[in-house]
């Protein structure tokens, strides 16, 4: 039986970070990079306010300590301490007595979902409120009420954390998460504690690739990130954005911009490995991170591996996006997909069939007798003739497992059993005419 070892480690992570009032800057931000580095050895960096990234400008910071809504018999009816959701993202201090009428202007609620707090922000345009459930927010009484919110906003910085993990060669696959949203698992803890643990997981392993990974506040992070390293740019070929990643809807990969690149063919192909339920949908310029990454000057060939997408789960930016919303079996699903589809990018190749005119004969080569036996790693028969019939220098590994239908695994041990009877030999670039 699966223990789901893996996700069980993610899923304590994200339960350690649920509670912290994050944004897109102060010290929720820092404490939430904090828990982070006790994982792996993220580099923090500090973009004070003020500071041109491209056609923005980092906003002031935003930090609070407290807030209420108190009725007339002095009851707190609304309590940040108990949901820091109650409270609008990025709210200005106040200290005031309202009546019911005033304080309607200030209240925010979803009439569809009326159990559910929404999770409402101001991050450009300076204002205060508070958001609570429908069906508390109709019974309100007319009543005068103190209203309560010890905030901050001021001249500070913006707080992001990167990892860069070399491997043999200096091309990097970039992986992004974003880790602004405060009390919301699947959106975007999820992204966030499986981001940790698969750095952890690579740190590990023999890489041929160098990995980037980076923790940011969504938009204005990536964003800042993009303006503060474009010299780093020239060696990202694939990339993926991480978010929606656990809950128990089927896999959905958004494409890139590009929409026939590498990374999107190896993530369909490693949900076909998986032979669990997807979905492939095209790029579109909204959604998260991979909009700034794919804007057209840069035009990276990044996607987005997730569950169900933002915005297509009822749960979304509500107080039902918790704890319960998201379990550690649906985070394995989804790390395992990633590792999978980041095992294509790493062992995808091109390769040059050494005996080319008809096919070879494997029996004296001691391969014939390997096919159909339940040995191992041993390759199958329709591997080794579709590794040995399209490996004229055209097409990849990646290629070859797609037009045969067989796993990408398949492939690439076919390959290793040729390249290793001298059959096969690996080339760099795809020859030119």
């Amino acid at each position: 039986m699966n223990s789901y070892a893996a996700g069980k480690k993610i899923y304590e992570l994200l339960c350690k970070l649920y509670p912290i009032c994050r944004s897109i800057t102060g010290n929720g931000t820092r404490q939430t990079l904090a828990e982070i580095k006790a994982i792996i050895p993220i580099e923090t960096h500090e973009v004070p306010t003020g500071t041109k990234v491209f056609d923005w400008a980092i906003p002031k910071e935003w930090n609070i300590k407290d807030g209420y809504v108190k009725n007339s018999k002095g009851e707190k009816i609304l309590d940040f301490q108990k949901s820091n959701l109650h409270v609008l993202n990025y709210s200005a201090p106040v200290h005031a007595k309202l009546s019911l009428k005033e304080l309607q202007k200030h209240l925010y609620f979803l009439e569809e979902y009326p159990d559910w707090i929404p999770y409402v922000t101001s991050y450009y345009k300076e204002n205060w409120g508070f958001a609570l459930p429908y069906r508390q927010y109709k019974t309100l009484p007319d009543d005068t009420y103190e209203v309560f919110i010890d905030s901050e906003l001021k001249d500070g910085n913006l707080s992001y954390g990167e990892l860069y993990v070399p491997g043999a060669k200096k091309d990097e696959i970039l992986l992004s998460t974003y880790i602004c949203h405060p009390s919301l698992a699947n959106d975007n803890l999820s992204g966030i504690a499986l981001a940790a643990f698969l750095a952890k997981h690579l740190m590990q392993e023999k890489r041929t690739y160098s990995y980037r990974f980076l923790f940011i506040p969504e938009t204005i992070g990536a964003i800042a990130w993009l303006c503060r390293n474009e010299n780093k740019i020239k060696n990202i070929r694939h990339g993926l954005v991480i978010t929606c990643v656990g809950d128990q809807g089927k896999f959905t990969y958004k494409k890139s911009r590009q929409g026939n690149a590498e990374i999107d063919k190896a993530a369909e192909k490693a949900l076909a490995d998986l032979e669990k339920p997807y979905e492939i949908i095209d790029f579109f310029p909204s959604g998260s991170d991979e909009r700034q990454f794919c804007s057209p000057a840069f035009n990276l060939q990044v996607g987005s591996l997730m569950k169900t997408p933002y915005g297509r789960f009822p749960e979304y930016h509500t107080s039902a996006d918790d704890l319960a919303f998201v379990q550690p079996q649906y985070l394995e699903d989804t790390f395992n997909a990633y590792l999978q589809t980041l095992f294509i990018i790493e062992n995808n190749g091109r390769y040059l069939n050494l005996n080319p005119k008809c096919e070879p004969q494997l029996g004296k080569r001691g391969l014939y007798h390997m096919i159909g036996t339940q040995k191992e790693n041993a390759p199958d028969e329709f591997a080794l003739l579709w590794v040995l019939n399209l490996s004229d220098g055209n097409y990849s590994l990646l290629d070859i497992s797609v037009r045969s239908g067989l796993t990408f695994s398949q492939i690439k041990n076919a390959a290793d059993v040729l390249v290793s009877a001298g059959l096969l030999q690996k080339i760099e670039n795809k020859p030119t005419s």
